[in-house]
């Protein structure tokens, strides 16, 4: 039986995780084939909206591409991993909105949401400075490219993916289907990713609560 994956191994992965998230924002952001631009008077609520639809053109398909392959693809950890990669992208998205820029908490953050565990404040502390941003245009090949890295960054905490918020259980049935399976992955992920989004605004809003006791 393997052994439990420690909560300072889950930070040490995610601080990695967020620092290279951090470098990806803007450029997500600016890249219009994902979407129309944000404006500036939008509320953080309709930000992490408007993320869910970005992220989702991207990593809700990346992570359906296993359905192909119906059940046989579901024995495989492909959606798991870009599933969660997106999830986490999409944290750490609707974090900057709300003006929470510490990667310590932004570990906390995707450790709550994604693998339900309640991390010390000082399991994020020693979270590097993040990686400049890239002046180069975001393309779609090197953004399928980052996601696939991420996804292999989680891999070190494969047993802590199953845990992240999935779809529904009908998305999940016609997902074992061979072909259409994709069909389903991809609602499912596109269901997930907005069950991310209202937990990671409740988690947000509970931390600003006791901030303010």
């Amino acid at each position: 039986m393997a052994e439990p994956i420690s909560d300072e191994h889950v930070a040490s992965v995610l601080r990695a995780f967020v620092r290279s998230s951090s470098a990806m924002i803007p450029r997500m952001a600016e890249a219009r084939w994902l979407g129309p631009p944000k404006h500036a008077n939008m509320s953080a609520e309709v930000c992490s909206a408007w993320w869910v639809r970005r992220v989702g053109r991207l990593t809700s398909l990346a992570a359906s591409v296993p359905g192909l392959l119906g059940a046989l693809g579901d024995r495989l950890p492909l959606q798991d991993i870009l599933g969660a990669a997106g999830q986490g992208l999409l944290l750490c998205a609707i974090a900057s909105e709300h003006g929470v820029h510490d990667q310590s908490e932004r570990v906390r953050l995707l450790a709550s949401v994604l693998f339900d565990r309640d991390l010390d404040p000082s399991a994020g502390a020693t979270t590097p400075a993040p990686a400049p941003p890239s002046n180069r245009r975001l393309r779609v090949r090197p953004a399928a490219k980052w996601l696939w890295r991420q996804g292999r960054l989680l891999l070190a905490i494969r047993d802590e993916l199953e845990k992240r918020p999935h779809g529904r259980v009908y998305h999940r049935a016609l997902g074992m289907l061979p072909v259409v399976g994709m069909a389903g992955d991809y609602l499912g992920e596109r269901s997930a990713l907005k069950r991310a989004a209202r937990a990671a605004d409740r988690w947000l809003h509970a931390q600003t609560v006791q901030s303010g006791q």
